[in-house]
């Protein structure tokens, strides 16, 4: 830590296309915060980065479908996406958007210090072009009848009914959403980042130099690295986006995800002249908080193109963390089944610290965590309410009850052993905290703190000052007992005012008005010690830090969730995923044994494969089937050379209709794997199988 003298931290840019959810802030929003605010009061040199990431073919459709422009659709849920976080006490230094004119000239001049250095692969290739509107079509500007389940509105690079990846080339009877025109193929060029050439480098700087990653982090990277890197185009056919910065390069754009984390970079410049140090200079720590879907495009396509840039520095950690879900079901923003940020603070007003509490304490930091509402009751009843506010209220109602309103002094004559160990307890939490805070589990760093008030509510249980004071009339002395127990108690709530405050800004901000001290106390030096009211000091009356949340509240909740909760509408978009990429689809629904019984499912091995012309997605196959061998085309050339699959075996469909794909017949679809960066794996097994054998 003592090697870094400024600190850099950036949260991934969120989709302007739609509001933002507990699943996004649990994923990356608030622990990014606790981070932050943690290492403000070490008063270390940080600068924290967010901002709305407004291009991308998503927001085209979105505009195209409410009839408004793209500028309309990202002026309209930057503001609310901003507004959301700011209620939420996320304390960016800066809140940009990379429709921002500094973010243009910043991408701009990002991509052309890649084009003049020559490290750009040009390419000239076919794609569908709308000739009625005169537009090269993305593919989700493409939709058809999906070859797998039949879906008429499957997109030209998914289906979101059954969750198929698909090229264009794939669909049946393919049309242009914006015309409802058939599309024809047109060249057209573009300009590849060589993500092979940095293969090794990625290697030992990541796989060799950050084995201290968290592992769901460490072991994408390293399924992706293994698998092989290849080129990837970062320009795209569009109106709406950083401009090409090259001659005769009209209606051509940069790939949101090339333009996208770049925006970190802008957003830095916006907020200080000072950008170049954080960016630049080596004794920086830059630290991305992303969701694990975003894993890839942190940890290898960003870093190799800032590698290639040369004079940024890299990533020292990125600490993504898994997936929300809602009640048992993943969050489905196409369905509405999703707890939106903006709604959950006009529903309980002033609650926002109850909220960070619970996702945080639940955080998915290893594995998809479950968010309940009956679990959000419980964690603020149970926790909050019954042990650290119950701590903080009582500690203050027995001080101006048995104490006069002040601070009572601290009589070493009559300390117990307890409160000896009471005494050092602020040390060593202090201690166990930051432990956890700098290797980002935020999770057991919360709940040391917690822990804490509950060893407070236990010693002053053990104490009982409202019993001693019955006996004062007899032994005047037993004030000493009194003194030392709620002076601890007092001293305590001070210590937790600090460790909290990362984590639950609002109700430090009332602890520090209840104590009737200033935010310098804040500071982290101050935890841990045992001194920081002063004797005799009056405190104000007590109030309290929580109020009970009740069951009807939470009721109301279930059934506004439930009842918000729609059918998925036919290729519909999923907004608010971060980066803009498409997220995978909910189960099939439910089929019986027959169903499945009509499939014929083989075991093959590819035993040629070769690139089909013309066509960027899709590699000709030749699968032995032990009884025959049948060519199929398949949509898998985007993520497998042709040289490293023959000899792959794989599943096989046997007996699906053949069809005719870029001329070429197709006898059969291969099975494959989608994992959630969206990277294709085969399914086979890990001995080796006869091929023709059944699949069952």
């Amino acid at each position: 830590m003592s090697n870094f003298k400024r600190y850099l931290v950036t949260a991934a840019l969120p989709y302007a296309n739609g509001p933002v959810h507990i699943g996004h802030l649990a994923g990356c929003y608030l622990p990014a915060d606790i981070y932050v605010r943690y290492q403000r009061a070490q008063k270390r040199d940080i600068k924290f980065i967010g901002g709305s990431d407004e291009h991308g073919v998503p927001i085209t459709i979105r505009a195209m479908k409410e009839g408004v422009s793209p500028q309309q659709i990202v002026d309209k849920y930057h503001a609310l996406i901003k507004e959301s976080f700011d209620q939420m006490g996320i304390s960016f230094d800066i809140y940009s958007r990379t429709s921002n004119k500094i973010h243009h000239e910043t991408a701009a001049a990002f991509f052309k210090k890649l084009y003049d250095d020559g490290l750009f692969e040009e390419k000239e290739t076919e794609q569908y072009y709308d000739e009625k509107t005169n537009t090269f079509l993305a593919d989700r500007y493409i939709t058809g009848t999906c070859p797998v389940c039949g879906n008429p509105n499957a997109y030209g690079d998914q289906c979101e009914k059954c969750g198929s990846s698909l090229s264009p080339e794939q669909l049946i009877n393919p049309r242009s959403t914006l015309s409802d025109a058939v599309p024809v193929k047109r060249k057209t060029k573009h300009w590849y980042f060589p993500l092979q050439n940095y293969e090794e480098w990625l290697k030992g700087w990541l796989l060799e130099g950050h084995t201290e990653w968290k592992n769901n982090v460490y072991g994408q990277c390293k399924s992706w690295l293994d698998s092989g890197l290849q080129s990837r185009a970062m320009t795209r056919d569009s109106s709406w986006g950083v401009k090409v910065p090259l001659p005769d390069t009209e209606g051509k754009v940069l790939y949101v995800w090339f333009d996208a984390p770049i925006g970190y970079i802008s957003a830095t410049k916006e907020l200080t002249e000072q950008w170049a140090d954080y960016w630049c200079k080596e004794d920086t720590k830059l630290v991305h908080f992303i969701g694990k879907d975003n894993i890839v495009f942190h940890c290898i396509i960003f870093p190799a193109m800032l590698k290639a840039h040369g004079g940024f520095v890299l990533p020292d950690n990125v600490p993504a963390n898994e997936f929300l879900n809602i009640e048992g079901d993943k969050v489905s923003t196409s369905r509405n089944w999703a707890v939106w940020v903006h709604e959950y603070i006009k529903d309980f007003p002033g609650c926002e610290d109850v909220l960070r509490y619970v996702l945080c304490s639940n955080a998915p930091e290893t594995k998809d965590n479950d968010f309940t509402w009956k679990d959000f009751q419980d964690r603020n009843n149970s926790e909050l309410v019954s042990i650290f506010g119950n701590f903080v209220n009582r500690a203050f109602v027995l001080m101006h009850k048995l104490c006069g309103g002040k601070v009572p002094a601290l009589h070493a004559d009559v300390l117990d052993e307890s409160g000896k160990n009471l005494l050092a307890e602020f040390a060593i939490t202090k201690t166990k905290v930051e432990e956890h805070l700098d290797n980002f589990k935020f999770r057991d760093a919360l709940f040391e703190v917690i822990d804490l008030s509950r060893k407070g509510n236990k010693y002053m249980q053990e104490q009982e000052p409202w019993i001693v004071a019955k006996t004062l009339a007899e032994n005047p002395d037993n004030q000493k007992l009194i003194d030392n127990c709620l002076h601890i108690c007092l001293q305590l709530t001070a210590n937790l005012a600090i460790m909290i405050n990362p984590f639950l800004p609002n109700t430090a901000k009332k602890m520090l008005h209840l104590m009737k001290v200033v935010e310098k106390m804040l500071e982290w030096e101050n935890a841990g010690k045992t001194k920081l009211l002063s004797v005799g000091y009056s405190l104000r009356a007590p109030e309290l830090l929580f109020r009970k949340i009740e069951n009807e509240e939470i009721d109301a909740q279930i059934a506004k969730l439930k009842a918000g909760l729609v059918k998925p509408e036919a290729g519909s978009l999923k907004p608010g995923n971060t980066g803009g990429e498409p997220q995978t689809s909910d189960i099939k629904p439910q089929i019986v044994y027959d169903d499945f019984a009509k499939l014929d499912l083989r075991v093959g091995t590819i035993v040629a494969a070769e690139k089909v012309p013309k066509a960027d997605k899709l590699l000709k196959l030749q699968v032995d089937l032990g009884f025959e061998t049948r060519t199929i085309v398949s949509g898998i050339a985007e993520h497998f050379k042709p040289e490293d699959i023959t000899g792959k075996q794989v599943v096989v469909v046997a007996n699906l209709a053949p069809r005719k794909m870029r001329g070429i017949e197709s006898n059969g679809m291969i099975l494959m794997a989608e994992d959630k960066a969206g990277k294709l794996h085969f399914i086979n097994s890990v001995d080796a199988i006869d091929n023709g054998s059944s699949v069952s």
